[in-house]
């Protein structure tokens, strides 16, 4: 690092590495700890915040992301920042419209719904301009941060984007996005390869933009059993791990950590843990011993809390999260939730399970 203080990149130096160092698999005083959705509704600064805006014109100002992003490092020792945006934000920029409908959640006034619908896509390879709020809110936010954490960028994975484009919106059974898979393969693998090949640049960009570790969300891996799984969703899972991986070696750029976090893809387990990540998340439903059986020593894991256990006690947090640590091991892993934050979670209980992991991992290690 140079004298003044700033990194290679002129970013200032990072102070707390605590979080890139598990996710790489090395030694770690404590286990280190951030959530998804850490920022969220869930603070009442965010929504004061986001009173004025409508969701996507937040997504798209800088200033405010940043704002967002670093709120909950106001509140909690967190040891990670994840940038505030959406995984939408990709089929926007290859010319879908997207609103954020209250109470509804998101919504496609002209989803895909036959083949020739690929054609209205724009090409792929101009998505990172289009893009370019994403990079200067992760640029803006890395500076302000002043290297006291590391900053996490994402993007959701072709199978999960494609499911909002096909569907329109939130499904509870995806049978619209499936019925895609089993009555039109061809324009399915067309249609993720268009996003496979529009996310590779995207998350390069946000590496070039200051991102220090990526998340990739497969949210909605559990609508696809093992079969459709292995054929639509996992290939790309791949390719888009090898191909970010590559291009930021191409560009002379230090390799980031890169984490796949697939929900209620437990059945695909061991595979996740060979496609190319650093880390595993795991969601709220599988037993910490017995992932860490199946996937070996060779990754790390994510997770994975029941979000619905911050409405219990503090005291109940605590015994949870021992629990969880126990189960888990003190090394090669990062706490975090089985899934996002939920809107009416109150920050104190949030702040009792960041604080619960910093204190009990530092007991584990010492036993």
């Amino acid at each position: 690092m140079e004298a003044n203080g700033l990194g290679p990149q002129g970013f200032p130096e990072l102070k707390n590495d605590t979080f890139l160092r598990a996710a790489w698999g090395e030694e770690t005083d404590y286990t280190p700890v951030w959530c998804m959705r850490q920022a969220g509704r869930y603070l009442p600064e965010f929504r004061e915040a986001r009173a004025a805006q409508d969701f996507f014109s937040t997504c798209r100002s800088p200033e405010t992301c940043c704002e967002l992003t670093l709120q909950p490092l106001h509140r909690f020792p967190l040891d990670a920042a994840i940038i505030f945006s959406d995984i939408l934000v990709v089929p926007q920029a290859l010319g879908m419209e997207v609103t954020m409908v209250p109470g509804k959640g998101p919504s496609f006034p002209e989803p895909l719904r036959e083949e020739r619908d690929l054609e209205r896509l724009q090409d792929p390879a101009t998505v990172a301009s289009e893009l370019a709020y994403v990079f200067q809110a992760i640029t803006l936010t890395r500076q302000r941060l002043a290297g006291r954490v590391p900053l996490i960028g994402f993007a959701g994975a072709p199978w999960t984007l494609m499911t909002y484009m096909i569907e329109g919106g939130s499904s509870s059974t995806m049978a619209q996005a499936k019925r895609w898979l089993y009555q039109r393969p061809k324009a399915s693998h067309q249609l993720l390869r268009i996003l496979t090949d529009a996310l590779v640049p995207y998350l390069v960009g946000q590496v070039v933009a200051g991102a220090q570790a990526l998340q990739l969300f497969e949210s909605h891996a559990g609508h696809l059993g093992p079969q459709l799984f292995n054929k639509f969703a996992l290939p790309y899972i791949r390719e888009v791990a090898k191909r970010v991986k590559a291009r930021l070696q191409e560009a002379g750029l230090a390799p980031v950590p890169m984490i796949i976090f697939a929900k209620d893809g437990h059945f695909a387990l061991e595979e996740l843990a060979q496609a190319g990540y650093e880390v595993v998340g795991l969601d709220w439903t599988v037993t910490p011993e017995k992932a860490r059986e199946r996937v070996g020593k060779s990754v790390t894991l994510q997770g994975n809390l029941d979000p619905c256990a911050l409405y219990a006690s503090e005291e109940e947090i605590g015994r949870l999260v021992q629990q969880m640590l126990d189960d888990f091991g003190p090394q090669r892993y990062i706490a975090n939730l089985g899934h996002g934050l939920y809107p009416d979670m109150d920050p104190e209980h949030v702040g009792a399970f960041v604080d619960a992991v910093h204190k009990y991992s530092r007991v584990l290690r010492r036993k």
